[in-house]
C-alpha cells in the first residue's frame, strides 16, 4: 500500500539527492539501483549487503577495506 507522502521521498530524491550521484555510481535494473565498482571504491569499505559489484575481498564482508588483486592498477598497493 503507498502512502499518501511518499511524493515528498521522491522529491528529495530528484531535487537533492539525484543529482549529487554520478551516473558512472550506479545504474538502474528492473527498477533497483545497482551500484558500481567504481562507487564501492570511492566508498572505502564494504558494507555486507552481496552487492553485485563489490571490489572487496573477501567479498559482502562488512567494514572490509582489502581490495580484490586483480583490480589493483599497474601492480600497486593497498593503502
Amino acid at each position: 500500500m503507498k502512502r499518501n507522502d511518499d511524493w515528498i521521498s521522491e522529491l528529495h530524491y530528484k531535487e537533492f539527492l539525484k543529482p549529487k550521484l554520478q551516473q558512472k555510481d550506479f545504474y538502474w535494473e528492473d527498477g533497483t539501483m545497482v551500484m558500481t565498482e567504481e562507487y564501492h571504491k570511492k566508498r572505502g569499505s564494504c558494507c555486507g549487503s552481496g552487492c553485485r559489484h563489490c571490489p572487496f575481498w573477501p567479498p559482502n564482508v562488512k567494514l572490509n577495506k582489502e581490495l580484490r588483486c586483480d583490480i589493483y592498477n599497474n601492480n600497486e598497493t593497498p593503502n
